[in-house]
């Protein structure tokens, strides 16, 4: 249809009508080449001072081996040792000087400092730290009150939104980069536990890992903390840990304690793939399958069936179990979460409520020690609790390994952590008393069962 100039009014006017107003949203594109022509500036100054840059530094050891003196004196050059710096970025978000990282920037290490963008330096401890969220809590060992840039509320974020990135890329000095959210609750980016990112195109590059991805009100929402490149530097795809997660585990910090703890559900899922989708009546492949659930757990207890479907937590959509983790972990132990689950084509929320993995057995944590397979290792008891901690399936029972000794025998013939002994010459191995006093005995054969990753391994020895 071709309107002519005198029908141009009208139909602007009828679009105007039917469009919301402006003021329930306050998101609006540049209008005009004034505005076109806005500075970010007043929104740096306001936040540069609580971006900090994090120095870390560890001792190394190195084994000095000198070939002269090995070969003709059989001795050995004593080990030397040597200092390792790591350089990232931090937020300051509490006045008293508590500062949020990545836990990779500062993993190991012996000696840590902030430095501030006025030019003044401190030295931290770390309160929290946690590698499955690569998030660690740092003190400035300081009087404050510093400057502070408030935690935001991540689930208000929307792809579009403008955004910078502040941090300190490359050791060049602080940095500010734009950009705007590109994608919501992303996953499959790193190995820690929760796959649930805001994905931005502002520039970010090693060295801004721990900065602050900071919306338009100066709010923090989120950790930058990764990057999609082949060559180390910025590709226009960047990550961030979301802000409210990072209020929860800032929270956790400031309450003591020497971990972070997640909830325990007692029930394991899996993505919808669009065949489960079409074979469950789903209308799109998105969810959190349940596969199995454990009696007892909290799970169980609210009526969650393997079969069912997680679709939202707390009225917010789930796209995959990486984002139920995040959901349930933001909702903190000690509360309920009120979680929508399609069964049969029908939908319905239940009351699932958020505690503690329990220690339903002792650790009795032993070390192994004479002359068989298993010298050297260090066994437990499994438990919801320890299993969570090695990030193995809750589910699993009986004596797990946590610790190799090197050069033991046990590091010899190939045990490691996470694996979990079944039987040692055909006797069942329930518990770690159990398996010490079977090793104690003096055989000339030994018919071990293993259990790694979910397969049996059977080995033998003399």
């Amino acid at each position: 249809m071709i309107f002519g100039r005198r029908a141009l009014p009208a139909l602007v006017l009828a679009i105007a009508m039917s469009a919301p107003a402006v003021a329930q949203d306050a998101r609006t594109v540049p209008q005009s080449h004034t505005e076109m022509q806005l500075s970010f500036a007043p929104l740096v100054k306001q936040t540069a001072n609580a971006v900090a840059n994090v120095y870390a530094e560890r001792v190394v050891e190195r084994r000095s081996v000198d070939p002269f003196f090995e070969e003709f004196f059989g001795q050995r050059m004593p080990n030397r040792t040597e200092k390792q710096s790591s350089l990232g970025s931090g937020v300051i978000v509490r006045r008293d000087g508590i500062v949020v990282t990545n836990n990779h920037v500062i993993e190991g290490a012996d000696d840590i400092k902030v430095a501030l963008a006025d030019g003044r330096e401190y030295p931290c401890k770390i309160v929290l730290k946690d590698d499955r969220l690569d998030l660690a809590v740092l003190k400035i060992e300081a009087d404050g009150p510093f400057d502070i840039i408030p935690i935001g509320d991540s689930d208000a974020v929307e792809v579009g939104d403008l955004v910078l990135a502040m941090g300190n890329p490359f050791g060049v000095g602080q940095t500010v980069t734009s950009g705007i959210v590109s994608a919501l609750a992303r996953n499959q980016i790193s190995n820690g536990d929760f796959g649930f990112f805001i994905q931005t195109d502002a520039a970010i590059n090693p060295g801004n890992s721990g900065g602050g991805l900071i919306n338009m009100k100066g709010e923090l929402i989120g950790i930058n903390t990764a990057i999609f490149s082949r060559g180390g530097g910025s590709n226009g795809v960047g990550f961030a840990i979301p802000a409210n997660l990072v209020k929860v585990f800032v929270a956790s910090a400031e309450g003591g304690g020497g971990s972070f703890v997640r909830p325990f559900v007692g029930a394991t899922f899996e993505p919808v793939t669009s065949d489960v989708a079409e074979a469950l009546g789903l209308d799109r492949a998105r969810g959190a399958l349940v596969t199995a659930v454990q009696s007892d757990g909290p799970a169980a207890n609210a009526g969650m069936k393997p079969g069912q479907v997680v679709t939202a937590v707390n009225g917010i959509s789930v796209e995959h179990p990486d984002a139920l983790g995040y959901r349930l972990t933001t909702v903190g132990i000690g509360h309920e979460a009120r979680v929508t689950v399609t069964e049969h084509g029908e939908t319905h929320d239940i009351t699932l409520k958020l505690e503690q993995a329990p220690e339903t057995a002792p650790r009795d944590e032993r070390l192994i020690e004479g002359r068989n397979p298993f010298a050297g290792a260090v066994v437990a008891n499994l438990s919801p609790r320890l299993a969570d901690e090695l990030r193995i399936p809750t589910s699993l029972k009986g004596v797990v390994v946590t610790e190799v000794n090197r050069g033991s025998p046990a590091a010899r013939i190939g045990l490691e952590p996470k694996d979990i002994v079944r039987s040692v010459n055909g006797t069942p191995i329930d518990n770690s008393k159990t398996l010490q006093g079977v090793v104690a005995e003096d055989a000339s054969f030994w018919r071990v069962e293993i259990e790694r990753d979910g397969q049996l391994i059977r080995q033998f020895f003399r």
